[in-house]
């Protein structure tokens, strides 16, 4: 027997719950909204997302801040809440999941390796935050990151909605 899939999991309690979801994504380049919209009827409760890659487009489209980006880095607790916050706001949705990272395989440094994710959810209750370590390959990590944001908001919606 089959474990059903993340993606519908999180869209049967979104509907339950008559709550909306958008994202914000980085490094996934748009593979949690593919993932979710591989569900019909996921337009019932999925609203879209922004895929933000480079910090321009963070700033204009997410409303993250400049100060921010360059006190923290893009891959950052700090980035990954003001995009999950900027998602929300600017798609109105009621929970907004947000992924920063280093999909690999360059672009690591001591400090931030490659692999190191931050997810971030915004819901009107508040925002937070998971960091990740992925040791896969750029594709793997990708999806690693977009599998773990769709845990942590499944895992949200089980125990509190907003």
């Amino acid at each position: 027997m089959s474990e059903i899939p993340l993606e519908i999991q999180v869209g049967e309690l979104l509907r339950a719950h008559h709550v909306t979801l958008v994202t914000a994504e980085s490094c996934t380049g748009g593979l949690i909204g593919h993932l979710l919209t591989n569900i019909p009827g996921s337009s019932e409760y999925y609203l879209g997302g922004v895929v933000a890659y480079a910090y321009e487009a963070k700033v204009a489209l997410l409303g993250v801040s400049w100060a921010t980006l360059h006190q923290f880095g893009a891959v950052s607790e700090e980035v990954a809440l003001e995009m999950a916050r900027g998602a929300r706001a600017a798609l109105h949705g009621d929970i907004a999941v947000s992924v920063t990272g280093i999909a690999g395989p360059g672009g690591g440094l001591p400090n931030k390796p490659v692999g190191l994710t931050w997810i971030g959810i915004s819901t009107p209750a508040g925002a937070w935050a998971q960091r990740f370590l992925w040791q896969g390959d750029r594709e793997g990590n990708k999806l690693s990151s977009a599998r773990a944001a769709l845990e942590m908001v499944l895992s949200h919606l089980k125990t509190k909605v907003l």
